[in-house]
């Protein structure tokens, strides 16, 4: 996929990805819910870019992650996501009172 066509190689991009990950204190947020302190590298859309390009600049949309965890939300051949990057989704809907349609499970993840 072209993260040129996505908006991230510009410097609005790389000024959020900084503040996300300084706002997570450069930790994966994913692995603090488990009490572990395992340094963030990644900067990930919870709400994937390429199918929901409306969120991809907004900090609720966006967590820490380190590399191994961002692997496990994302099946890396086909960009669409596990059910453990689901699950985050379903939560961060939730939280910020998003509608889940129900066709989206099958349309993002492998």
């Amino acid at each position: 996929m072209n993260d040129r066509k996505f908006g991230l190689n510009d410097k609005r991009w790389e000024d959020l990805r900084a503040f996300i990950l300084a706002r997570d204190n450069y930790l994966d947020q994913e692995l603090t819910r488990y009490g572990k302190r395992i340094e963030a590298n990644t900067v990930h859309h919870i709400f994937p870019r390429e199918y929901f390009p409306e969120y991809r600049y907004e900090p609720w949309n966006l967590i820490s992650l380190s590399r191994d965890t961002h692997n496990k939300l994302h099946d890396r051949t086909g960009r669409k996501l596990t059910e453990k990057g689901w699950d985050l989704l379903v939560r961060t809907a939730r939280k910020n009172g998003i509608e889940i349609d129900e066709g989206l499970h099958e349309a993002i993840v492998s």
